[in-house]
């Protein structure tokens, strides 16, 4: 299941990228608006990240329902900062995360780190970066990860922003994104 941040919908090139590759290996996908953006078909969340969290429980038990086997959680930046957050309170919900440009911080303020649950995420995660993130740095990423007690990979992308996709080639990011995530969940 893949999710969206704060200033997009599931619709977004990275999702539908993402999903189309990840589908052509035999996997199934499901895109989907976290509540805030079913409400509200433009701008920002509106502070309620806990109803964001039920939603995304509301679908994986569904997708539970539809789909045997293995289910994981991705997330771009707000989606995958819920999603992990989920994950560290129930981890039960999903084998794995797939946490695409962690907003580890608000840009230009690395003194408001958003790592207190990383303490309790028992569910392994592959997160994903570009070297030039504002939201963390690679060394910040890195640094922040250690913290996770689970099984945890990090990949960056050289030259791409908190969008993840170059304007010069964003299909070859795209893939190098894809192929990391099935080696990820590869290694159980």
């Amino acid at each position: 299941m893949l999710t969206h941040g704060a200033g997009a919908n599931c619709r977004t090139p990275l999702l539908v990228g993402l999903a189309e590759r990840i589908c052509s290996a035999g996997l199934w996908v499901l895109r989907c608006d976290l509540p805030f953006r079913q409400e509200r078909a433009f701008g920002p969340p509106r502070g309620k990240p806990d109803r964001d969290q039920q939603g995304l429980k509301r679908a994986l038990e569904f997708l539970g329902t539809r789909a045997g086997g293995r289910i994981y959680l991705g997330g771009h930046s707000y989606g995958g900062r819920q999603g992990s957050m989920l994950a560290a309170a129930e981890p039960e919900l999903i084998a794995g995360l797939l946490l695409l440009s962690y907003p580890l911080h608000p840009p230009a303020k690395p003194d408001q780190m958003r790592t207190a649950h990383f303490q309790n995420l028992r569910t392994p995660a592959l997160f994903v970066s570009g070297t030039k993130d504002e939201f963390g740095t690679v060394e910040e990423m890195t640094a922040a990860i250690k913290l996770i007690p689970a099984r945890t990979e990090f990949f960056s992308l050289e030259g791409a922003g908190h969008s993840l996709l170059p304007k010069k080639n964003p299909e070859e990011s795209l893939d190098l994104i894809a192929n990391k995530f099935r080696e990820f969940i590869a290694q159980r």
